[in-house]
């Protein structure tokens, strides 16, 4: 299979654009579209036409560059079916559990409600890469504004049950802060530390934190890590589920 290549750079304030491409057949998607204008520059970069636009959720700021983008290159607009009276443009729609071919490239479609209703995850398993949107950021997650904690929590279990050594490109770069909330709750762990440390490094050249990997989520993650007994214990929470543990991170981080 032709190798996959991704493209990623800046959009708005913190937000990803993301590039896909296909040598072989020359099509090319945009995972959400943030605006346009940053889009149509990472386009010409690389030489490429934009084919598709492949959402995640209909928030604006995934979807403020949909109508310009379609407009200029009659690409396809592809989402979820069960939100599609919220996306704009859908010339298409998956559903979760089933499967898109992009030029020969299936992508798994997962359900991740919680931050939005209809959030769906993209993953790319022969290539090893998942767009997970708002759902799962690097030592972080999305705010939970229209699902449940529950239903964020089981999203949450469905990615970090993903190949480790999948890649993983988030929407939003959110690294940084997410990192000094999460040593508030698993400040003993070492690996979450020096990767703290590596952000600010990172952060303070204005260089990108992201992509990141599900081991190192499963690593330093604290949303992904509410089994750990040592997070247990400094939120008093031993014997509690999983799904209550998450509540009350997630709790903790939106108060912060």
């Amino acid at each position: 299979m032709p190798e996959l290549h991704i493209h990623q750079f800046f959009c708005l304030n913190d937000n990803y654009g993301v590039l896909i491409h296909d040598s072989a057949s020359g099509n090319t998607a945009t995972i959400d579209a943030p605006e346009a204008a940053p889009i149509e520059r990472a386009l010409a970069e690389k030489g490429w036409r934009l084919t598709h636009i492949l959402m995640t959720h209909h928030h604006a700021d995934h979807a403020n560059g949909v109508a310009d983008l379609k407009a200029k290159w009659n690409c396809a607009v592809v989402g979820n079916a069960a939100d599609a009276k919220r996306l704009p443009a859908l010339d298409a729609t998956v559903e979760p559990g089933g499967t898109y071919d992009f030029a020969g490239h299936r992508a798994h479609i997962i359900d991740t409600p919680g931050h939005t209703v209809g959030h769906i995850a993209w993953h790319f398993g022969d290539d090893r890469v998942l767009f997970a949107g708002d759902t799962l950021f690097a030592m972080g997650c999305g705010r939970v504004f229209e699902g449940t904690f529950e239903q964020m929590w089981s999203s949450l279990a469905s990615l970090r049950a993903l190949p480790p050594e999948t890649t993983v490109y988030c929407g939003h770069e959110y690294t940084q802060a997410n990192a000094r909330f999460a040593l508030t709750v698993d400040p003993d762990n070492p690996a979450l530390v020096e990767r703290a440390r590596k952000v600010d490094d990172l952060r303070s050249r204005g260089e990108p934190t992201l992509p990141t990997t599900i081991a190192l989520e499963l690593k330093t993650n604290p949303f992904l890590r509410v089994d750990d007994p040592a997070i247990r214990r400094r939120l008093n929470l031993e014997n509690a589920s999983d799904a209550d543990v998450f509540a009350e991170v997630r709790r903790r981080k939106d108060a912060a």
